[in-house]
């Protein structure tokens, strides 16, 4: 798809029609949509670098505006977007939309409108006086584990010039958020023995295991909402854990014979994690052994998938000093929804989230982004190079 040159085609609305039109589903490549911005940002004469995954089929982009100095800002954001399978949608998800204010479309809020607004001034940064530079950074695969943002953060590290600070463009509201969960994704697989349903003597059931060993968690997730801490912030204040997706068994009439499920923890602190993995590990040993006594084949094994952490924030951080500036607001607010600030934060780089749109249209059937939140974000990058010109 090729992206026009004109300065109408710049605007941020037109930017997004765009890169809503790219199926960026998780599970797709998401070069199409990485060489339309290339090709556009090679016909003003940027530089653009590629971090691609292990299989060539993903990649990272990796751009910067303004002269090779430190204490640039980094604006990241992430292509890729959750499926539609199943959601009824009121019109194409991929072809921008806009009724009442609201410019629908998959990936319009989650995060395609932050993309759209920093591509739309891109001209503008050409042409101003920049003294710090502006590094955009855009990842692969955040929505399935933040796969692309730690190569993506080890290139920052290697091919610029030391930023001051990240901005990581989720949807917000255009509020400050500098603090958010960690998150721990799994992966527990449980080996049965096969035999006629009817024969349930004879076998062990990797689906029954499963559905005990996801009931306890089930179990766990209630008591800590039961035993919710006073607010902090975060919405729900406890750590949380689920049973996100279960695929086991091969026919209604045979005892299933493997059975998984991935399941996930979020929490404030790398420890609150731990304390629940253990106790899931736990329960899972004593059904293995059980298991085992009958036939020695059946097994439990728990494999992490992901493993991000959560965004702790800095009081008077640079970060927090200069959107405060942008979005003229100095209020900060927690989120439980994960975003690779947390990994730029381990990198050593103040870092907050701010962005267009509202986290509670993220993953929906007619996600959309208001009209005046694409235009606050249009504004915040007006000022972001106002700011960097001083």
């Amino acid at each position: 798809m090729a992206i026009a040159s004109s300065s109408t085609a710049d605007s941020a609305r037109a930017w997004l029609e765009r890169l809503v039109a790219f199926d960026t589903t998780s599970r797709n490549s998401n070069l199409a949509l990485v060489e339309a911005i290339e090709s556009w940002l090679d016909e003003r004469g940027v530089r653009s670098m590629r971090v691609a995954n292990a299989e060539g089929r993903k990649a990272n982009l990796l751009f910067s505006i303004g002269p090779d100095v430190a204490g640039g800002v980094v604006l990241s954001a992430h292509t890729d977007v959750v499926p539609i399978d199943g959601q009824a949608w009121s019109s194409d998800p991929w072809t921008l939309s806009e009724r009442e204010g609201r410019l629908y479309g998959r990936g319009a809020a989650d995060m395609k409108g932050f993309i759209a607004a920093g591509l739309s001034r891109v001209p503008a940064m050409l042409d101003a006086r920049l003294k710090r530079p502006i590094h955009f950074a855009l990842s692969y695969d955040e929505e399935v584990g933040l796969l692309g943002a730690p190569s993506l953060i080890e290139a920052i590290a290697s091919e610029v010039s030391e930023p001051g600070l990240v901005i990581v463009g989720e949807p917000t509201g255009m509020r400050i958020v500098d603090r958010h969960k960690g998150i721990v994704g799994l992966r527990t697989t449980v080996i049965g023995h096969e035999a006629h349903s009817s024969q349930t003597h004879l076998g062990v059931s990797a689906n029954m295991a499963a559905a005990r060993l996801a009931t306890r968690i089930g179990e766990i997730a209630d008591r800590l909402a039961r035993t919710a801490p006073a607010a902090n912030g975060f919405e729900p204040p406890q750590t949380t854990v689920t049973v996100g997706l279960i695929q086991g068994g091969t026919a209604p009439n045979i005892l299933a014979g493997r059975c998984e499920f991935i399941w996930d923890v979020r929490a404030t602190s790398p420890a609150e994690a731990q304390t629940v993995i253990d106790e899931v590990l736990a329960y899972a040993a004593e059904l293995e052994a059980s298991m085992k006594d009958r036939f020695s084949e059946c097994s439990i094994s728990t494999e992490a998938l992901s493993n991000v952490p959560a965004l702790t924030g800095t009081a008077g951080s640079p970060a927090c000093e200069l959107v405060s500036r942008l979005c003229g607001h100095a209020d900060s607010q927690a989120a439980s929804f994960v975003t690779e600030a947390g990994l730029f934060e381990l990198a050593g780089l103040p870092t907050v989230v701010c962005g267009p749109g509202w986290i509670a249209q993220a993953h929906q059937p007619d996600e959309y982004i208001e009209t005046s939140q694409l235009a606050a974000s249009e504004t915040f990058m007006d000022r972001l190079i106002e700011e960097l010109c001083r």
